[in-house]
């Protein structure tokens, strides 16, 4: 399969390669996997916002004088509208590794042939 981060060819357009990130599809999904490590799932956040899927995560701090924020990790892709179903998006986090399952619109309909 082509990286589907190069080429809008598989439905998914994003503007450069994302480092850390691993998408498959499937024939029932789309399988994303992003590492986020230092993270767990109370850190991270995801949307779908006109049919963008938006992953942030921002870890705490780790000492207060370090002058800047924690880990913060921020990605968005866009999904082509009619493709998949974006109302039953599912994401688990384990281990700093943050596992996102898009599933497929079935859009194959049978004739009946009278």
């Amino acid at each position: 399969m082509n990286n589907p981060f190069l080429s809008a060819s598989h439905g998914i357009r994003a503007s450069r390669v994302r480092h850390g990130w691993d998408a498959r599809e499937t024939k029932d999904s789309l399988l994303l996997r992003l590492d986020m490590p230092g993270l767990g799932k109370e850190d991270v956040k995801i949307s779908v916002e006109q049919n963008t899927l938006t992953v942030k995560g921002e870890g705490a701090k780790e000492s207060e004088e370090v002058e800047e924020g924690g880990r913060k990790f921020s990605s968005r892709i866009d999904l082509p509208e009619k493709l998949y179903k974006i109302d039953q998006i599912k994401a688990e986090m384990k281990n700093g590794v943050l596992k996102v399952i898009v599933p497929k619109m079935n859009n194959v309909f049978n004739v009946k042939v009278e």
